[in-house]
C-alpha cells in the first residue's frame, strides 16, 4: 500500500477531510483526528481502542503496532504501509473513523 492509497481510503469515509498537523497530513471528521500519515509517508496511524489495537496487532503484526509512548497505550496504532493489505487497512480506518465521529453522523451513515 502507498501513502496515496492510504489517503484515498481515509478521505472516502463520510465527511473526512485532510488537514496538516505537526508537518504531516492528518485526516479528520468533525474537526477530530482519526488517522494520519507520517512525514516520510512510509507509515500511518489510526485511532483505535486498546481492544481493537490488540486484535489488529495480534492478527497483522507485520502491519500494525502500538504507537510509541502513551499514545500507543490509548489505542493509537502505527500502520506500516509497505506490504499492508488494503482490505485490512480500510477496516482499521473505518474503525478509527467510528471511534472519532459524532454518534449522530455514525447513525446517519449506518443505513447507507
Amino acid at each position: 500500500m502507498t501513502a496515496i492509497q492510504f489517503r484515498k481510503l481515509a478521505l472516502a469515509l463520510p465527511e473526512a477531510v485532510e488537514q496538516s498537523h505537526m508537518g504531516h497530513p492528518d485526516f479528520r471528521v468533525s474537526g477530530k483526528i482519526f488517522a494520519s500519515l507520517a512525514a516520510d509517508r512510509k507509515s500511518g496511524t489510526v485511532k483505535l481502542t486498546p481492544e481493537q489495537q490488540a486484535s489488529y496487532v495480534r492478527t497483522n503484526a507485520d502491519t500494525f503496532a502500538p504507537s510509541n509512548g502513551s499514545w500507543g497505550t490509548k489505542g493509537w496504532t502505527k500502520v506500516t504501509l509497505k506490504g499492508a493489505d488494503e482490505v485490512t487497512v480500510r477496516q482499521a480506518l473505518a474503525a478509527a473513523w467510528r471511534n472519532t465521529a459524532p454518534k449522530k453522523l455514525i447513525k446517519a451513515h449506518e443505513t447507507e
